[in-house]
């Protein structure tokens, strides 16, 4: 997975990090019984995908590979045979 790069972004590590203050504040929320506390924390848990998502628009996400061991989807393929008769 590392040779991918996957989540390995700002916009990746801000999404996580937004999302988990969320999470940290609703569980605040339930060990204090406050239903507006665990609430404020889902909603900020929530945003923090948003944020994500708003980053990687604005160019902070993972660039477009333009590698050429990127496979056509259009290619028909041939059935894997892995040995195995049913």
């Amino acid at each position: 997975m590392s040779a991918n790069s996957h989540g390995s972004t700002t916009a990746a590590w801000t999404a996580v990090g937004v999302s988990f203050v969320g999470f940290f504040v609703a569980a605040v929320g339930m060990v204090m019984p406050s239903p507006i506390l665990v609430a404020v924390g889902l909603v900020v848990a929530a945003a923090g995908a948003v944020v994500g998502k708003m980053m990687s628009a604005a160019g902070f996400g993972k660039k477009p590979s333009t590698h050429a061991s990127i496979v056509d989807p259009m290619v028909k393929r041939e059935p894997v045979n892995n040995g195995v008769s049913v």
